[in-house]
């Protein structure tokens, strides 16, 4: 469902192709909502059969330009206003760590390094994506911002905790291998 509204929120930008909204997916949304070139042209035409968005532009090689309706804008409006954002539950990382006991500590210690590499990587990659962004006053820009803001902290707090949770492991090998 959410896909429905990352598509309508972009096109309340301004109009785009779906080639357009893939690039401007994966350049901005990508990292907290990812989607494949075929969902994302699945959903369009849901949206467009259901009058959210319209194609106001057509070009070669059936290339066609969306544009939000005013129906589109409400529903979107509705969503932001009087939806919760449903609280993910579920951590398959974290239960990991709940059950490293089972294995050897050394791969407990080879898995939190993992975590730890994988965190400041993807802390490295958003900030290589953050300085080739263009960075404007629209409410796309302030509030892409934002949410980039919270990925660089996301991406800190698992490094830190990952080399936290190393010295935390007892000294002694696991009797388990």
């Amino acid at each position: 469902m959410s896909l429905r509204y990352a598509l309508l929120g972009l096109l309340s930008d301004r109009p785009a192709s779906g080639y357009d909204l893939l690039r401007r997916f994966k350049e901005s949304l990508a990292n907290v909502w990812p989607a494949t070139q075929s969902q994302i042209y699945t959903e369009l035409t849901k949206l467009a059969d259901t009058g959210l968005i319209a194609v106001t532009d057509e070009g070669p090689r059936g290339r066609k330009e969306y544009t939000i309706t005013d129906a589109g804008l409400d529903d979107l409006r509705t969503w932001l206003t009087t939806t919760k954002p449903k609280r993910v539950a579920r951590n398959e990382m974290l239960l990991r760590v709940f059950f490293l006991g089972v294995d050897s500590q050394e791969h407990a210690r080879q898995y939190l390094r993992d975590i730890e590499e994988r965190s400041l990587k993807a802390h490295g990659e958003l900030a290589a994506l953050k300085a080739t962004i263009d960075w404007d006053d629209t409410d796309l820009s302030v509030y892409g911002r934002i949410a980039m803001e919270w990925g660089e902290r996301f991406h800190t707090m698992n490094r830190e905790w990952a080399e936290w949770a190393q010295t935390q492991l007892p000294p002694r090998a696991s009797s388990r291998t």
